[in-house]
């Protein structure tokens, strides 16, 4: 598919409302703000967008495709469980560093869209948990994990430690993304362990 100039002001578009959607929140960011960080006349955005809603749909949307893939993979590894669950969690630190904006806007402000768009988001989000849910019940099976481990409460915990890292990292600090997960997973699976 070609990249046509309204490709590109779209693709620019949204990455000005994932950037504004997480510094200023979604009911902090006008569509003068967006236009303004684009140069462009309020007006003239409704060229290439309805609503800043569907903005914030479609960054939120990202971000959980972004989370998906990671997990998906993960889940994917041929191997034990808490390998699959070590990768899961680094991978879900790495993509809430790699894809910060989208990352944020996805965990913060998806619950400001409307019903069926929330609904939407809602259905990925909870496909999410299956995994981590689903990796978890397989440890336990395998005899690897605690056979009294609450499933639930476990998964909450790992999506808890992972879904916070954008309240408190900094790219500046002494930990990458990658040893981030590494400790988190390392906590975690220690826990876990029969």
């Amino acid at each position: 598919m070609p990249v046509t100039q309204e490709s590109t002001r779209r693709t620019e578009l949204l990455a000005a409302a994932a950037t504004l959607f997480s510094a200023r929140g979604y009911h902090g960011t006008s569509m003068q703000h967006l236009g303004d960080a684009l140069g462009l006349q309020r007006g003239s955005l409704y060229a290439h967008t309805t609503s800043k809603e569907e903005l914030l749909f479609e960054v939120v949307d990202a971000g959980a495709r972004h989370f998906l893939a990671r997990a998906e993979a993960a889940y994917a590894l041929p191997g034990p469980a808490d390998r699959r669950l070590r990768a899961l969690l680094i991978g879900h630190i790495e993509t809430a560093i790699e894809h910060f904006d989208a990352a944020t806007v996805f965990l913060n402000e998806w619950r400001y869209l409307s019903d069926d768009r929330r609904a939407a988001i809602q259905t990925e989000r909870d496909r999410y948990e299956r995994i981590v849910r689903d990796i978890i019940e397989d440890g336990i099976t395998a005899g690897e994990f605690r056979v009294d481990a609450d499933v639930a409460f476990a998964a909450r915990l790992v999506l808890s430690a992972g879904n916070w890292t954008f309240a408190w990292y900094r790219p500046d600090g002494e930990l990458g993304a990658t040893e981030i997960g590494e400790r988190f997973a390392e906590l975690v699976l220690k826990g876990l362990q029969a």
